[in-house]
């Protein structure tokens, strides 16, 4: 019988690239999702690739009644995977409290439901934004967990304590913490990509934006930090990589191959690239120009950090393959794809 996996936030741009993966691995998915910052089209693309389609439950996690007539209505679940959060540094200066309680309660909701239905297996999707501006890179699991830039750098570093809490108290619950680095690209078929709603907060997606007319222009946040060309640094890993590694960390969890009850991975490639590096290369890569303008620097950004992906490569037995060239065309197809869906 295929194991059942809970990916809530499932219909987002990490979620739905990991349900995928795990759906083409022989898991049964069911996806929890309010549709916030996504779309349900979403789940046409996944069906079109997997050729079956998740199992799907629209409502906010915040609901702690709905969470748990949820899980109740569906038994079996193994393991559980938590995207769902909001997720924009300038948007969280903006607004705090609406982060605090979205991605805590959240979180709080789903590890109750957990304890009252019998389910141990929990990954957590966590953020690099938890180290704040490093005092060395690259950046290890043991660096040192800094004072949060940003109210959504907080969330994660308040949800890891929580989870870390809740493992301590010796319920029956193992968890794995990824700390992501920087997600960019597309799924190779261009069915499933980053769409974000509105005007974007991520490079990536403002780059093809840009190139495509939608937006005029690309601003570029600062263009003297310390770094070879002054624009900031970022480990930017390819979505279908990062993807990949939750799949290994279910498969990890559910074998018992864990070491302890709450283990932590950096996911990234390693390697850090400026702002300028990857509108440089998406140029040469697509041929097309981007229109871009230096202004000043964004609150809550900080100057640069890229992982030490050591322990996730020989203990997790998890490596990023993919090329940022590969990685950039598959966002530009992904922008002509959804642009075409769109016009047509």
């Amino acid at each position: 019988m295929k194991k059942l996996v809970v990916v809530t936030g499932g219909t987002g741009f990490i979620g739905s690239h990991t349900t995928v993966e795990l759906m083409e691995a022989g898991y049964e998915v069911l996806i929890i999702d309010d549709l916030s910052n996504s779309r349900i089209e979403v789940l046409e693309g996944i069906e079109m690739i997997t050729g079956r389609k998740p199992m799907f439950e629209k409502f906010d996690l915040c609901d702690r009644g709905k969470v748990m007539d949820c899980f109740k209505n569906h038994p079996g679940i193994a393991a559980i995977i938590h995207f769902a959060a909001h997720k924009a540094v300038p948007e969280s200066v903006d607004k705090p409290l609406m982060y605090y309680e979205n991605n805590l309660l959240s979180l709080i909701n789903l590890l109750e439901a957990m304890k009252e239905h019998g389910i141990k297996y929990f990954v957590f999707s966590s953020s690099c934004t938890v180290y704040g501006q490093p005092d060395t890179l690259p950046v290890t699991e043991t660096s040192p967990i800094k004072k949060a830039t940003s109210p959504y750098g907080n969330t994660k570093q308040i949800a890891e304590d929580i989870i870390q809490d809740v493992v301590s108290a010796g319920d029956p619950v193992e968890a794995i913490l990824l700390r992501y680095f920087n997600p960019i690209g597309a799924h190779p078929s261009a069915l499933i990509g980053e769409l974000p709603i509105g005007i974007p907060l991520n490079l990536v997606p403002f780059i093809t934006q840009t190139a495509i007319g939608i937006r005029e222009e690309l601003k570029v946040f600062g263009d003297d930090y310390n770094t070879p060309d002054g624009s900031a640094i970022r480990d930017y890993i390819n979505v279908v990589d990062l993807s990949r590694a939750h799949v290994v960390s279910i498969e990890r969890l559910l074998a018992g191959k864990n070491k302890s009850a709450l283990e932590t991975f950096n996911l990234g490639t390693g390697k850090g690239l400026s702002v300028l590096e990857i509108i440089n290369t998406f140029e040469k890569t697509t041929g097309v120009k981007i229109n871009y303008r230096i202004v000043d620097r964004r609150e809550g950004d900080i100057e640069q950090v890229y992982a030490d992906t050591n322990l996730a490569n020989n203990e997790l037995g998890w490596k990023a393959t993919i090329s940022l060239e590969e990685t950039l065309r598959s966002a530009w197809k992904w922008e002509q794809y959804i642009r075409q869906e769109n016009n047509g």
